[in-house]
C-alpha cells in the first residue's frame, strides 16, 4: 500500500482526535455496505452519532462499553436517514470489510484529545 502525501504539524494539529464510550449500537438497515449505528458518549463533547462498517468482527454486545477513538470535527455527514457526527477510527485488514477499532490500552476519561 501507497503512503500518503505528506502533511505539515499543522495539518495534523486541524484533526481532533478523542476519547469514547460505545453507549448503543443498532443494525443500520438502510446503509448501502452492512454497518451499525453507533452513540458514543465524549464526556464534556456530548454524545455523538456515527454510521460505522464494522459488522464483520464486531457483534452488537461486544461494542457497548468499548471506548474507542474518534475524528470529532468533520462537517455532519448523512447517510440515508442517519447523520453521522464522528468518524470512528480503525485498521482495515486484508479484506477492507474487516476493520479493527482503535482503542485505548488503559481506560482514559470519555473526551480527552490524542496529541
Amino acid at each position: 500500500m501507497k503512503i500518503k502525501p505528506e502533511i505539515s504539524w499543522s495539518d495534523f494539529e486541524k484533526i481532533d482526535i478523542r476519547c469514547g464510550t460505545i453507549i448503543s449500537v443498532n443494525d443500520f438497515e438502510k446503509a448501502k455496505k452492512p454497518a451499525y449505528q453507533l452513540e458514543i458518549d465524549f464526556g464534556d463533547l456530548g454524545i455523538k452519532k456515527s454510521s460505522a462498517q464494522i459488522t464483520a468482527l464486531y457483534k452488537k454486545e461486544d461494542l457497548l462499553g468499548k471506548q474507542i477513538l474518534a475524528v470529532v470535527n468533520f462537517p455532519k455527514k448523512q447517510i440515508a436517514n442517519f447523520f453521522s457526527e464522528c468518524l470512528v477510527l480503525g485498521v482495515y485488514g486484508e479484506n477492507t470489510k474487516e476493520v479493527t477499532l482503535l482503542t485505548t490500552s488503559l481506560l482514559s476519561k470519555n473526551g480527552l484529545p490524542v496529541g
